[in-house]
């Protein structure tokens, strides 16, 4: 006797098997997933995942696109200067992941002949890949039987059996049942369609079970899904609440010898690490702009520092920014104080500038 749909819905092979049925109708197309029947490339797996932390798939496509282009392979990538990729990842943010994927691939060549280890252990030795990351290169680019459990999955799962314990102590348990989830062929090989799966649960979070009003009636696992049954499925995952940091703020000093402009390289390590940026106060919670003028670069010829209307705003991870800008023009000769060089404002596109620096730019020059 077959099982009705609603039986189905609620059996865990069940719900793997309809989410694979729908994955192979409505899979999207994206740059660095093979078509149907194709072996995933580590490598471009490895490289979009790092990409793709906390950055939308439309975000990321272009910048992908130029990666592979430029450095195909990851020996290419290991071969590379850290500046030519934190010049390329420049826009993306959080620039601590572009360091460590220079150096995980140098890693990957060196320790392991320029192949990607296939066991959790060795690839989370390797730097910038963490628990999901591993996950996701075993699941998608070694069908291991294990389930990545990213933003999109981690709604579906927390909607479908309505976990109602608050992000991120409900993580372990959300963990746990996207494992069930897992589809295996009629064969019982469970590796076989574990990227499979893990893929279909984040197609299915980004176009029907998005953040807000979820297209339910579209979705394969509907007649299964307890907050659907309830009504409340836009409330969940349960989140707690979100803690602001303190408001810091500074200064940046904008300044122009013709046609070109003054910058620095931040410390390797730290915030920005190892990005451009023009020169700058520190960044202190209370800071008055009297204090963050005192800290400006001295330059033979300035005479006086004109302040721009307005403020800079960003938003880190832990804290929002405000920088007043100020600007000054320098003499044709001047040279650049001792850690800081004069590049050509028509090639600032090349320079590997946040996006932080860039709104200051942009500021400072009135563009």
């Amino acid at each position: 006797m077959r099982k009705g749909k609603e039986s189905i819905a609620n059996d865990g092979a069940g719900r793997a098997a309809l989410l694979l049925e729908w994955y192979g109708r409505h899979r999207r197309l994206l740059p660095w997933r093979p078509l149907s029947g194709t072996a995933a490339d580590p490598y471009r797996v490895w490289l979009s995942e790092i990409m793709l932390q906390q950055t939308g798939v439309r975000t990321v496509g272009p910048y992908f696109e130029k990666f592979v282009t430029r450095w195909p392979d990851v020996g290419a990538l290991a071969r590379a200067s850290l500046d030519d990729v934190l010049r390329m990842w420049a826009g993306l943010g959080y620039y601590s992941r572009a360091r460590n994927l220079h150096i995980c691939a140098v890693a990957v060549m060196r320790d392991h002949g320029g192949a990607f280890p296939e066991t959790e252990q060795a690839l989370r030795a390797l730097p910038g890949i963490g628990p999901y990351t591993a996950a996701a290169i075993l699941a998608i680019a070694f069908g291991r039987h294990t389930m990545p459990v990213d933003g999109n999955i981690e709604r579906v799962v927390a909607r479908l059996f309505a976990v109602e314990a608050t992000l991120p102590k409900a993580k372990p348990l959300i963990q746990e049942l996207a494992a069930t989830l897992l589809g295996v062929t009629r064969t019982g090989d469970a590796k076989s369609r574990a990227g499979d799966s893990a893929q279909a649960l984040m197609d299915l979070g980004s176009s029907i079970c998005t953040p807000k009003k979820p297209a339910c009636a579209l979705c394969p696992l509907n007649d299964g899904c307890a907050a659907r049954a309830r009504g409340d499925q836009e409330t969940f995952p349960r989140k707690a609440p979100k803690k602001t940091g303190t408001l810091r703020r500074g200064a940046a000093f904008v300044v122009r010898r013709g046609d070109w402009l003054l910058v620095r390289s931040r410390p390797e390590k730290g915030l920005l690490g190892g990005m451009t940026e023009v020169p700058g106060s520190k960044w202190l919670a209370g800071q008055d702009d009297r204090t963050a003028l005192k800290q400006a670069p001295m330059l033979k010829g300035i005479a006086r520092w004109h302040r721009k209307a307005g403020v800079v705003t960003h938003v880190f991870t832990h804290f929002p920014l405000e920088l007043v800008v100020y600007t000054a023009k320098a003499p044709a000769r001047a040279a650049a104080p001792e850690g800081m060089r004069w590049v050509p404002i028509a090639t600032l596109q090349h320079e590997a500038l946040p996006n932080l620096m860039r709104k200051v730019i942009a500021h400072g020059l009135g563009t």
